[in-house]
């Protein structure tokens, strides 16, 4: 360093410095602000101002079902918000067009006339009679739309939800690219615009015209995680999940086609296990059992139980296996899983990592009621029956309870 550059170094004072911020009057020296960390509240705020905007805008609340994606999305987001109690609360001051208000259906056309203080539905000129006219066939029947609704049984799926979540924790499940209509059975999980959502029914067949065209079609019952359902058909689903670049979740090692269980070949196993776990509030629980399936090996599945949270952090033994053919093996474990939804086990454990789980698929049910459950299922007889908790047995839907008691 030169003397020059020692002596001009020597010299900057914190006066000169004060000077030097003073005249920055572009902020050029300031700091750079921290962004404040973003909330789920912020989120949730920040969506529904979006659906805002669009009212603002266009004059009319965004439509779930229109094909233009991006109203769509809007629209799905709403119906979302609306299943929602709590978020509809939390929305409330941000609402100015109404949107959260759910307004009451007339009972009757005359309630419906009555409420026209504008006169608007009055035709004394005839003009709006169109008995003279021809009856023009729809090209769809009315109900073909079908908007999502509050699922009011939510809760006989919830654990089906927490069971896929914690086979994508451990890795026996994985997300993969939709394959077509094909693969939209009953049973199956796929994600749609990031919400996971379940194929619970596959409705009768039914022939409907098309463009001119007979097509086949079924209604299903499709429940969404966030607590909503819809009836739509299984085509329309099909193409929400192309268009929206849709997944399907599916067996760790198996392809989507794989995960289609149906044919005339072996389809796989419903297992039945039982805790070796010496955690107290496992070990006091008489006829605790976990009802699977898996396409390949039992022992492949239960490997490294003692790992995951699905297997109770511990390892596990197992009971009882049915080899399943013609039939689809997922929906025979949905069926058992709806039948003892009543005594399923709900605890909640921790993994090594120090994440929360509630362990699905667990049942406190005698095995040899599990077995006679799985024979009713396969003849169809299921749907006479239901399991009775207090006496530990499946039962006729006509049986008087209290005749069990007596």
């Amino acid at each position: 360093m030169s003397t020059d550059e020692t002596l001009e170094t020597e010299a900057v004072s914190p006066a000169s410095i004060d000077a030097l911020l003073d005249s920055d009057v572009d902020g050029l020296l300031d700091a750079p602000v921290k962004q404040a960390k973003v909330t789920h509240t912020d989120r949730l705020e920040r969506a529904f101002l979006e659906v805002v905007e669009f009212r603002r805008t266009h004059g009319r609340i965004p439509d779930s079902t229109t094909r233009e994606i991006g109203e769509r999305k809007l629209g799905a987001r709403l119906d979302g918000i609306l299943a929602s109690e709590e978020k509809t609360a939390a929305l409330k001051p941000l609402d100015e067009f109404g949107l959260l208000e759910a307004p009451e259906a007339p009972e009757s056309i005359d309630d419906l006339l009555g409420n026209d203080d504008l006169d608007l539905l009055g035709d004394d000129s005839g003009l709006l009679d169109l008995s003279d006219l021809p009856v023009r066939k729809a090209p769809e029947e009315a109900d073909s739309v079908a908007k999502r609704k509050k699922c009011l049984d939510f809760d006989r799926f919830e654990h089906l939800f927490k069971a896929k979540h914690a086979e994508l924790a451990d890795g026996s499940a994985q997300i993969a690219s939709f394959k077509g209509l094909k693969t939209v059975t009953e049973g199956r999980f796929f994600v749609l615009n990031g919400v996971m959502l379940f194929v619970a029914e596959v409705g009768e067949t039914r022939e409907m015209i098309v463009g001119g065209k007979p097509e086949q079609k079924q209604r299903l019952r499709v429940i969404f995680e966030n607590g909503t359902e819809s009836s739509m058909y299984r085509q329309s689903l099909s193409i929400r999940l192309f268009e929206q670049d849709g997944q399907a979740i599916v067996g760790t090692g198996l392809s989507d086609d794989e995960e289609v269980l149906d044919g005339d070949t072996a389809s796989g196993y419903i297992y039945v296990l039982r805790s070796l776990s010496i955690d107290p509030q496992i070990t006091e629980l008489k006829n605790l059992h976990k009802i699977g399936f898996t396409r390949g090996s039992i022992e492949a599945r239960i490997k490294n139980a003692e790992k995951s949270p699905t297997y109770l952090m511990a390892p596990v033994e197992v009971v009882a296996s049915y080899r399943t053919y013609n039939l689809r093996a997922s929906a025979l474990e949905n069926l058992l899983h709806r039948v003892f939804a009543e005594v399923r086990l709900d605890v909640t454990q921790g993994d090594k990592k120090g994440r929360s789980y509630d362990p699905s698929e667990w049942y406190v049910v005698p095995r040899t009621v599990i077995d006679q459950a799985i024979h009713l299922i396969i003849s169809g007889d299921i749907v006479n029956f239901e399991y009775d908790r207090s006496a530990q047995r499946l039962v006729s839907r006509s049986t008087d309870r209290q005749a069990l008691h007596d």
